[in-house]
């Protein structure tokens, strides 16, 4: 019996290669989700990782072995093969171990119309199946196809951003030597834009730095390359190009929280009074920014099983997280950090200022970002933090994920890790002083 206990995550498949997992695995679980979601036909891409075109087409054959037809869309990024699985109305799996080392490897699997796939919805059931041992199939063997979709996820973006008219920009784009180096140049091609790459190479070895730039390191590059080159502005995208980070024309990096307003603020001048979806751990600026231009702000917990289901239950047009995905339902509710950039660029070159000046209104607190502390006892390190808080007059404290404390003018947040023995804060205040403050008060109690 096969033990998938090690790369069967919340949301996903994700594991070291080929200590963890190996082409007989991903064999398996190809004929596993074939069967799990009934579907005739999958589509299935990959990352430029080593281990990727072999544990692709091992999913591939799994799959064609219990009957389905696959289409092969090749190098990929995530979002691209979300775009492949809406306009082909198809299940699909991307092979992708998104920002983790070289080493690992991942699957990211949908149903038809990019709708997830995570432990309630059908993820559990494909670990029990190959874990059980996947059934023979007795009728006709699947075809297996390849099919370039590239350009048809270029030109729907463009359908959905207009770059044509706006004003010249140079941007800087660090695609960390990941997906982005693939999909920027089809998406951004022929326009007023002086495109200055850095990294382009696809090379899963990540031979510069880690394709993960949400942390601080990984973005000294592209803040340098920004200042030295007079650039209007900077982006980097993480290894499966899912998500965009974005640092303004001084070098200095804009808030997730920032770009969520941004774009949320465009999103409801074509749709008034739309519902926009934003995490609990996302500034206090997205809900107040989208209730004065009209909209419903409605929050959620972290994780994208999340805000994909918030949206389709309140027919949100935009979607944001504080770790830089972006959701859209002109996107079939998926998250693709290409179509934020985009809104950014069209924003910015829409008018004649700087970015730091444009994203100044949406940037009106001051937040520590996320800092992990390991603690033996989760839980009674987060009610040491709970008791020394709640009852006090003007506090509200919220259980919907983790926990919540807020006063007049700060809040923080303590969630504990699905798979590590941590605690992760976020605070947030007005000023950098109490926030710090704030901060420094939590982390004690958590560590002492």
């Amino acid at each position: 019996m096969r033990d998938l206990s090690q790369i069967v995550k919340a949301y996903d498949v994700r594991g070291v290669v080929p200590d963890q997992w190996d082409a007989d695995t991903a064999r398996a679980l190809g004929a596993a989700f074939a069967r799990v979601t009934g579907a005739t036909a999958i589509v299935v891409g990959r990352d430029m990782r080593p281990s990727s075109p072999g544990l692709s087409r091992a999913f591939a054959e799994g799959a064609a072995g219990q009957g389905a037809d696959v289409t092969e869309i090749g190098l990929a990024s995530t979002d691209e093969l979300y775009y492949a699985s809406g306009s082909l109305d198809l299940p699909g799996a991307m092979f992708t171990a998104s920002h983790n080392p070289a080493q690992y490897n991942g699957i990211k699997m949908c149903r038809a119309g990019a709708s997830p796939v995570g432990q309630d919805t059908g993820l559990a059931e494909i670990r029990a199946l190959v874990e059980e041992g996947v059934p023979a199939f007795d009728g006709k063997q699947g075809v297996i196809k390849q099919q370039d979709v590239l350009p048809g996820y270029a030109a729907y973006l463009r359908s959905l951003v207009d770059l044509t008219a706006i004003r010249p920009l140079k941007v800087v784009v660090d695609a960390g030597n990941g997906m982005g180096g693939h999909t920027v140049p089809a998406v951004l091609e022929g326009l007023p834009l002086d495109v200055v790459p850095m990294y382009f190479e696809l090379d899963g070895t990540f031979p510069n730095h880690e394709a993960n730039p949400l942390d601080p390191k990984n973005l000294v590059d592209l803040q340098a390359k920004v200042r030295e080159t007079g650039a209007d502005l900077g982006l980097a995208f993480d290894g499966d190009a899912d998500r965009c980070f974005v640092v303004d024309e001084k070098g200095d990096p804009v808030s997730p929280s920032a770009i969520t307003a941004l774009v949320a603020v465009r999103e409801l001048e074509k749709h008034p009074g739309a519902t926009v979806i934003h995490n609990l751990i996302t500034s206090s600026a997205v809900p107040e920014i989208v209730r004065e231009h009209g909209g419903t702000p409605v929050c959620t917990r972290v994780g994208h099983s999340f805000i994909k289901q918030e949206m389709a239950v309140t027919d949100a047009v935009f979607g944001g997280e504080h770790s830089a995905h972006y959701y859209f339902r002109d996107f079939w509710r998926a998250d693709t950090g290409m179509l934020a950039a985009m809104h950014v660029l069209a924003a910015l070159g829409g008018q004649d200022g700087t970015l730091s000046a444009l994203v100044a209104d949406y940037d009106r607190y001051v937040q520590s970002g996320e800092i992990n502390s390991e603690v033996a006892d989760q839980a009674a390190a987060a009610e040491k933090v709970r008791a020394a808080y709640a009852g006090q007059p003007g506090i509200v404290v919220d259980d919907m994920d983790g926990m919540t404390i807020g006063g007049d003018d700060w809040w923080f947040n303590l969630r504990p890790s699905n798979t590590e023995p941590l605690l992760r804060l976020n605070v947030e205040a007005k000023d950098a002083t109490t926030m710090a403050a704030l901060r420094d008060a939590v982390l004690a109690l958590i560590r002492g």
